[in-house]
């Protein structure tokens, strides 16, 4: 949703072309053939070969760092015969690879970049945008085998362009380790085209035809990191390539000012490559034979050391000092005029005319051949946009300007999706906050006779359970394990535009802070919040007849307006969130779907999402208070009656009508008296099968106990999902 215009045109799940997956593309569509693993990660198998109790912050915290760095830096100029390095030096070809691993996240769904070593599978390591990064990550084995589980690959992609910046004389911000790796493709939407970009698919943005860009997606075209450097569906118009670029920078996070100094700083290194057709060369790594390992596109040792390398298509150097950094870029934008011409590949490019002899750039392979430089339409964009011209001025005229703009937006671009700075690991950790961070105070822990003082006041307050246990929920349960954020620490649902967003009653959930407030003491605001929820979890096990004690921990800051950059929450807000049975608008996507999305964002098991939506129900946690799915006469009671009346066949469930089969009603077989109102986030739980052996469990006589400890864990985890603060390997493993 546009958040100043409220169209819901490019909202996540509200989009034309009908219902469609959240998968989008499948690995299985492009790659029919690849031996599919899937089997053996079921029934929770892990692909994990180090374990669950692997603690890769303990190892990283081992490394010699120095030796580390210093092997990367001799890496960057000893140059292979198999892939020799341009200009005799590795470092613009790493700092492509560490841009292109990072420069997947997006804001919306905060899935993507480079937290978890995702170009090493498809479908990233086969994208056209990524070609030749094959050679990249090959190049990094025997770092990688030396230093082994102290240096993640995703760890290593980042650090390899730092020490590629620095090598060639760049800023550099700082380095923060702590990005864990994954052992298999993690199932992200990247679009429903079937064709690539340089296949034909259009561009996601289309004025003329209504198409804009869907959200959470970022880029402009399937199987690009960003934007398509020829222009939009390369058509080569500069200020429509500024428009693409602004839309899809903006959905990464970057503002203008980011988005001219990361093009201008990376541009400042190596060169592009369109020697020749792409149509010569070989299909992706993950379409090609056995005998290749995963090698894909140019494969060919005499193509390869003629320098007959082809991956954008387009051909040549952005700057006459290739390997070094300078201010070149903005000096040679300003200083020509420039013409469209082709690559010897056929991709469309900007050279400069007439250029100087002192402006030429030495050729990759033989430094005493000097050659044009060139600017690709996305480049010229910088020229002719009038307010990115404006500030790529300002850079051409204080060079110390872009180099600290630079280093800080390349920090943020290669940090973004980490999550708060306690989870950064390293000498190199920069000891400003940023604000995007999302940094939260120090708070302190409360002691037991504090905890206990308030769990008595709040509970004795005339709040009921459901409104303290929905004030929790709307706390914690914005947390996303994909970049991190969100989470109830720092007590940001007091705030805009959290405390406004339709799904948490903004008038209930007021009263509720409100007397949370008066009560508090010497609590912080975001530990009494989700204290407040526990307290009534505990008094709903009570009150069902399980005497428990729910786990609290302590130890929440509460954040300011001055901690917190209010926009950039924006995309946090649920459309759907199926455990409070709420939905914004009919969707394009079943209601379902958008339940497990909201459940894999929170690091939820599938038990843990059955039994959390069934405790929901029970104690009355819907948002608007809504019947729906409230199977129960004992509402604010932790039972499993959900699961009990859901799967009582005396109850005929049937649609009703002009409610888009979002809504139904559940009528007693025999007289047909109306007994329940429900969602399809309700009834998913009898329909699906998988979902229904899990919602059997809990219905089966004698399972009530089990019930409630299942419910206590999920819940705990979820109030603590965003504890990076504290060793609590619970929740973080």
């Amino acid at each position: 949703m546009d958040v100043k215009t409220g169209d819901m045109s490019g909202c996540p799940f509200h989009a034309d072309g009908g219902m469609r997956s959240l998968l989008g593309r499948t690995n299985r569509d492009w790659w029919p053939e690849a031996t599919q693993l899937d089997i053996l990660t079921q029934e929770g198998r892990s692909a994990n070969p180090y374990g669950e109790d692997f603690d890769y912050a303990e190892a990283f915290n081992t490394i010699d760092y120095t030796a580390l760095k210093a092997d990367l830096t001799a890496l960057m100029t000893d140059s292979k015969s198999w892939w020799p390095a341009d200009y005799g030096h590795y470092g613009p070809f790493f700092i492509r690879m560490a841009w292109h691993a990072a420069g997947t996240y997006r804001t919306g769904d905060g899935r993507g970049g480079a937290g978890s070593g995702q170009q090493r599978f498809a479908p990233l390591n086969s994208w056209p945008d990524n070609g030749n990064l094959d050679k990249a990550r090959r190049l990094l084995w025997p770092i990688k085998q030396k230093y082994g589980k102290a240096i993640s690959w995703a760890d290593l992609f980042i650090l390899a362009g730092n020490v590629a910046i620095e090598s060639m004389g760049g800023p550099v911000f700082g380095f923060g380790g702590g990005r864990a790796d994954v052992y298999e493709p993690e199932s992200v939407y990247w679009g429903t085209e079937e064709e690539w970009v340089n296949e034909g698919s259009a561009t996601r943005i289309r004025p003329d035809d209504g198409a804009s860009l869907e959200n959470p997606l970022a880029a402009i075209q399937m199987g690009l990191i960003y934007v398509n450097p020829e222009g939009p569906g390369g058509n080569p118009d500069p200020l429509e390539s500024a428009r693409d670029m602004r839309e899809t920078f903006a959905r990464m996070a970057m503002n203008d000012e980011e988005t001219v100094a990361l093009t201008a700083g990376g541009h400042a290194f190596g060169k592009a490559h369109g020697a020749q057709p792409a149509d010569t060369f070989a299909g992706a790594p993950e379409s090609e034979d056995l005998h290749q390992q995963g090698f894909g596109w140019l494969i060919d040792e005499d193509e390869i050391a003629k320098g007959h390398i082809t991956t954008s298509g387009i051909e040549g150097s952005w700057s006459n000092n290739p390997i070094s950094w300078s201010h070149d870029y903005f000096r040679l934008l300003f200083k020509y005029e420039y013409e469209l011409v082709k690559s010897p590949a056929g991709a469309l490019q900007w050279t400069p005319i007439n250029p100087d002899p002192e402006d030429l750039a030495p050729d990759a392979r033989d430094p005493n051949v000097k050659v044009p430089t060139i600017m690709t339409t996305a480049d010229m964009a910088l020229k002719m946009d009038p307010d990115y011209r404006k500030i790529s001025e300002r850079f051409l005229e204080h060079p110390e300007q872009l180099d600290d703009a630079f280093a800080r937006a390349w920090f943020k671009l290669c940090h973004r999706d980490m999550g708060s700075k306690v989870r950064y690991l390293g000498p190199e950790v920069p000891e400003e906050d940023l604000i995007w961070q999302d940094p939260v105070p120090a708070g302190s822990a409360p002691s037991e006779a504090e905890v206990a003082r308030f769990k008595d006041a709040i509970l004795g307050s005339g709040l009921s359970v459901s409104e303290l246990v929905k004030a929790a929920w709307a706390s914690a349960s914005t947390y996303r394990n994909s970049d991190h954020r969100g989470g109830a620490n720092g007590a940001r649902v007091t705030q805009a535009p959290q405390k406004d967003w339709a799904a948490n009653d903004p008038e209930e959930l007021s009263k509720v802070l409100g007397v949370i407030e008066q009560h508090r003491g010497d609590l912080s605001m975001a530990d009494a919040i989700v204290l407040a929820g526990t307290a009534a979890v505990e008094k709903a096990a009570r009150d069902a007849g399980h005497d428990v004690e729910v786990p609290f921990l302590g130890g929440r800051g509460d954040c300011t307006d001055e901690h917190t950059d209010s926009e950039s929450f924006e995309p946090l807000e649920p459309f759907a969130d199926g455990f409070r049975n709420y939905l914004k608008t009919k969707a394009n996507v079943r209601t379902e779907e958008m339940l497990v999305d909201k459940a894999h964002l929170l690091g939820l098991s599938i038990p843990e999402l059955t039994v959390l939506v069934g405790g929901m129900r029970a104690l009355g946690a819907n948002s608007g208070n809504t019947a729906h799915g409230v199977f129960t006469d004992r509402v604010g009671t932790l039972t499993p009656d959900f699961f009990v009346n859901l799967l009582d066949m005396s109850t005929k469930w049937t649609p009703v009508d002009g409610s888009g089969d979002e809504e139904y009603v559940g009528t007693d077989r025999e007289t047909g008296a109306e007994k329940y109102r429900a969602t399809r986030a309700d009834l998913i739980f009898g329909s699906n099968s998988q979902l229904r052996a899990q919602a059997e469990v809990y219905a089966e006589a004698g399972n009530e106990g089990k019930f409630v400890y299942d419910f206590i864990s999920a819940w705990d985890k979820v109030m603590n999902a965003d504890r990076f603060d504290v060793t609590y390997s619970k929740y973080h493993t």
